[in-house]
């Protein structure tokens, strides 16, 4: 809805007819046209751009595949009308197509831009948003000035400077250097205290439509093993840790989809904390009869190499020992390796996090548990979710397609490819009282467009 002032959808729901909105510009004035769109999707979908998930946001164009696998050397589902309209056409109806164009492999580039430095120009990126990148220093700031010629009205903020490096922000909020801070959970007694001196400035963010989990190889023994999954996830007493370790910072998952997440069911059946079950279940393994010579197992997840175990972490694999008598190894990767591994479904076992790039079910069960998916890093196989979702692809009652994927996430919990551990709770931030109309969605992208200052 920001660069297309209005479109129409075929009868059949697979005709998308785009207009340009006539004053929708690039940053340096030029006009986005129509041209501009098209040659957009066909990078985003030239095997030699190498864009990490463009098959997961951008399959549904019909050709999408055929360019992917070097069949084809244009989308044929992409149409340049004319000058300010472009047509898209996709496989199937689906509702959740639109939503899927906001994700930046669908971002509209400015070819000039890109042409002229091919290697670096996201250092010096055109765009058309209503602001404009001006400055850029890896791991430490980001700095955004207002595009006065903004389509929908220019922002209220000459600038906005971003702080990359982590570490420091509760002091330099403290010392008036910086507008708003993230507060983690160190800081958070003390700020929720009424006579604190900041407490006032505290904002309060709806939790984010996320949830963090423990993904199971299930082709990797002895995960292999659907009672050894079941085993690992009923071991784990995620109500003590989320109160006593995470401070109720935290919503311990039942399922998959988060708490106010269209679809979400809160009659799903996840893992209630049963260590004898657990036991129980382990013994009736495949590897039940000698345990002793079971295979190890190891967790990794993203961190610099030799850092210490997180606390919560820590009393996961503590309570697998206990409960179990599993030891696990554990083994941290920088983050930029840990996803390259992630995406090859190289571990065995690991911890890392999702939060939705669109509110569908699709953006999590589709996405992440259909067999042939990129980000499947599970190796999780069910014919019985793949027909399901496929059916709720293409589903047009809201309704039914909700219930459709209600039976998809506890299918998936039933086969227990994850542990689903945590929900966002509540978040909390730290803003200066002089700034206003400051908004931090769940899908945790902050709104920036409205903010404005008045005089301290």
């Amino acid at each position: 809805a920001d660069l297309a002032e209005s479109w129409d959808i075929s009868t059949d729901g697979r005709v998308y007819t785009f207009r340009i909105r006539p004053d929708a510009t690039f940053h340096n004035g030029k006009p986005v046209t129509a041209e501009d769109v098209r040659w957009s999707l066909e990078r985003a979908t030239n095997p030699l751009t190498e864009a990490p998930n463009v098959d997961q946001y951008l399959g549904d164009i019909v050709g999408v595949d055929a360019k992917l696998t070097g069949d084809a050397l244009e989308i044929s589902g992409v149409r340049v009308i004319n000058e300010r309209t472009i047509e898209i056409t996709i496989d199937e109806s689906k509702s959740f197509f639109l939503a899927k164009l906001t994700y930046p492999t669908a971002f509209v580039l400015d070819q000039e831009n890109v042409d002229a430095n091919p290697k670096s120009w996201f250092r010096e990126p055109n765009g058309t948003g209503p602001f404009k990148m001006t400055d850029y220093k890896v791991g430490e700031t980001l700095v955004l000035s207002r595009h006065e010629g903004y389509h929908l009205g220019a922002a209220k903020l000459a600038e906005v400077e971003m702080i990359l490096s982590g570490g420091t922000s509760m002091l330099m909020y403290e010392n008036d250097e910086i507008d708003i801070a993230g507060v983690g959970l160190a800081d958070l007694d003390r700020l929720l205290d009424p006579t604190h001196s900041l407490n006032a400035e505290l904002l309060r963010a709806a939790p984010s439509f996320s949830i963090q989990y423990i993904g199971l190889n299930v082709n990797e023994p002895p995960l292999d093993d659907i009672n050894v999954r079941k085993a690992l996830n009923l071991a784990i007493d995620k109500n003590e840790i989320a109160t006593i370790v995470l401070g109720d910072q935290v919503v311990p998952a039942t399922g998959i989809l988060p708490p106010g997440f269209p679809g979400f069911n809160p009659s799903i059946s996840g893992y209630e904390f049963d260590p004898e079950r657990a036991k129980q279940l382990l013994l009736e393994s495949k590897y039940g009869d000698n345990l002793d010579d079971m295979p190890p197992i190891t967790i990794t997840t993203p961190g610099s190499f030799g850092a210490n175990v997180s606390l919560d972490m820590e009393v996961i694999l503590a309570m697998w020992e206990k409960n179990l008598g599993i030891k696990t190894e554990f083994q941290q990767t920088e983050f930029a390796t840990f996803l390259k591994d992630l995406n090859k479904r190289r571990f065995q076992m690991f911890d890392i996090g999702w939060i939705a790039d669109y509110p569908d079910p699709e953006n999590f069960l589709d996405i992440l548990f259909y067999s042939d998916s990129s980000n499947n890093h599970t190796n999780y196989r069910s014919p019985k979710v793949d027909s399901l979702l496929e059916q709720a692809r293409t589903e047009g009652d809201e309704t039914l397609r909700f219930s459709i994927y209600s039976e998809v996430e506890q299918t998936i919990l039933d086969d227990a490819p994850w542990i689903p551990l945590w929900y966002s709770g509540e978040r909390y931030l730290l803003v200066k009282p002089n700034v206003h109309d400051y908004l931090q969605t769940p899908l945790i992208i902050p709104k920036l467009r409205h903010v404005y200052l008045t005089d301290k």
